[in-house]
Order: structure tokens, then C-alpha cells, then sequence
């Protein structure tokens, strides 16, 4: 089998911001990001023949990261009208017969890495595709085993295909963000550090505690290795605790036993349009391929 993990959230503000037609529920709430993740769930499902599928939430912003990094990423400036769909959607994706992994205290790329982890090396199953462009995921990529993809681009990256993208194998990303940054995080990196550097570095040196603190011992070169080399020695403790927050959890609590539970059987015509009911989408209602009753 091959196992689906859908990035709901990442499918959520890109459907929001997209520049397709607004819909609304009840009320004239706006639902447009629900719609497009239904949109791309039954895309997947239909076109792309998925049988096996979990989708992970950021049911709640903030996480544990927070409590390490002030800094780290908030739901300051995510529009009200997007953050109120997220139960909706959840919802919606439990009518569509899908396994839902919302999560509180971590965030929904560990749940994605977790199920990964989890099922990598499951006989049962013959590649997991992580459905979302999010780089934070590409240290979960396993040679062509565990792989991530880009549904809207039609790319897929294996081991070589993140070496090539990012410069570092799979491993080495957290290592990668923790000295050049992320923003869409709100972590800055170390000063100095930029990509080039830090993938020349780390393709050698693979990990932070790899890299000789005397630049003199680097056998790569590397413009202004005095001062990347000098600046984390300096910053260390910055740069650890970057990489802490870049390094996704393995041991998120996801309740199925094994892959088969991901198992898709259609939706539930009466739970799928008690929801379209519910949330004022009709148009949705007969929207679903296939049936499970």
C-alpha cells in the first residue's frame, strides 16, 4: 500500500489565499479555505487514487515550540476568518471518512512525522508520500521509501531530490535551518550564515557538532569561514536551540495501531451531507466519488 499525509493546514491558507471565487456558509461565513481542501482531498482521493490517508491540523497555533522561543510562530496576523475554519474543516474531513490527527500541544507536522516514522518500515506498506512542499518535513524523507510531494508542482523529493533542492541530505536540515533561519517559524538563524555556506558545511560535516571549531581544520571551502566558524562558536546555545524547534517530534499520539487503520472506505453519505447541511455548503453535497454506504 501507499500511505497519503496530507498537510491540512498548509492546504487550508493556500485555498484562503488563493485568488478563487469566496464561499460562503451559513451566515455568509467565509468557508473558502473548507471548500478547497475538500477540493484537493477529493482530488487526491479520485485522481491520484490515494487508499490510505491521514491529515494533520494545527487545531491550535501555539505549541510547545512557543514555550521554548518566544519568538517562534504565532496565530498573531493569521486573518480571523481563516483560524474559524480549521474546526470546520476538521469536521469536514471526518464526514469525508478520513483519518483527522488535530493537534494542540504539538503541531501538525509532527503528527506527519510521526505517522512516517511510524510506518516506514511497516511490510505492509510500500512508500509513504507526504503530501505538502513544507521543507520543515524533508528530514523525514527516507531514500524513495518515505519521499515528500509537492501536489500543485507535480515534484517529488527522494534523498536526492532534498540533496538537491536544499543541499543536505535529509538528516542535516534541522541542522541547515538552525544556522540559516526560518521565517515562516520566526527564527532568525545565526548571523552570517546563509544557504550556501551552511549547505556546503553540513554536506560535509553533516550535524552542528560535526563542523571543527577551527576553521582552519574545514576541508571545504567556505567564504568567511574565520567568521561563520567564530559566530557559532559564539552563538552555540542559539544555534542548539534552533535546531530544537526545527527538529520535528517523532512521538506525536496518534491512536491507530497500524497503516491499515489510514484505510479510506468512501464517505458516509448521511454524516457527509449532514455536514454540507450544517455548514451551509450544498454545492458539496454530492461531491464525493465514491460512497461507503
Amino acid at each position: 500500500m501507499e500511505i497519503h499525509l496530507v498537510d491540512a493546514t498548509y492546504e487550508l491558507f493556500r485555498a484562503h489565499f488563493s485568488p478563487r471565487p469566496r464561499v460562503r456558509g451559513h451566515g455568509g461565513v467565509d468557508l473558502t479555505a473548507v471548500a478547497g481542501l475538500v477540493d484537493t482531498l477529493l482530488a487526491l482521493l479520485r485522481d491520484e487514487g490515494a487508499t490510505h490517508v491521514g491529515c494533520a491540523t494545527d487545531h491550535v497555533i501555539r505549541s510547545f515550540r512557543n514555550d521554548l522561543y518566544p519568538g517562534y510562530k504565532t496565530d498573531a496576523g493569521v486573518p480571523p476568518e481563516l483560524l474559524a475554519q480549521f474546526p470546520v474543516a476538521e469536521d469536514a474531513m471526518g464526514a469525508l471518512g478520513l483519518v483527522v490527527w488535530p493537534m494542540v500541544d504539538l503541531e501538525a507536522d509532527d503528527a506527519l512525522a510521526t505517522a512516517a516514522a511510524r510506518w516506514a518500515d511497516d511490510p505492509a506498506v510500500d512508500r509513504i508520500l507526504m503530501c505538502t512542499p513544507d521543507k520543515d518535513l524533508a528530514q523525514s524523507v527516507r531514500g524513495d521509501r518515505v519521499v515528500l510531494l509537492d501536489r500543485r508542482r507535480g515534484i517529488t523529493y527522494d534523498d536526492a531530490g532534498v540533496y538537491a533542492k536544499w543541499g543536505v541530505a535529509p538528516a542535516s536540515v534541522p541542522d541547515r535551518l538552525a544556522l540559516v533561519g526560518d521565517a515562516a517559524d520566526g527564527f532568525p538563524g545565526l548571523p552570517g550564515w546563509g544557504a550556501r555556506s551552511a549547505a556546503t558545511v553540513l554536506a560535509r560535516y553533516g550535524h552542528l557538532e560535526g563542523i571543527p571549531r577551527d576553521p582552519a581544520a574545514w576541508d571545504v571551502h567556505v567564504r568567511g569561514a574565520a567568521a561563520l566558524a567564530a559566530t557559532l562558536s559564539e552563538r552555540w546555545d542559539d544555534a542548539l536551540l534552533f535546531r530544537a524547534l526545527a527538529t520535528l517530534r517523532t512521538d506525536a499520539p496518534l491512536p491507530q495501531a497500524g497503516p491499515h487503520d489510514l484505510a479510506w472506505h468512501g464517505t458516509p453519505r448521511g454524516a457527509w451531507r449532514a455536514f454540507c447541511a450544517a455548514a451551509g455548503l450544498p454545492r458539496l453535497a454530492a461531491r464525493p466519488h465514491r460512497w461507503a454506504d
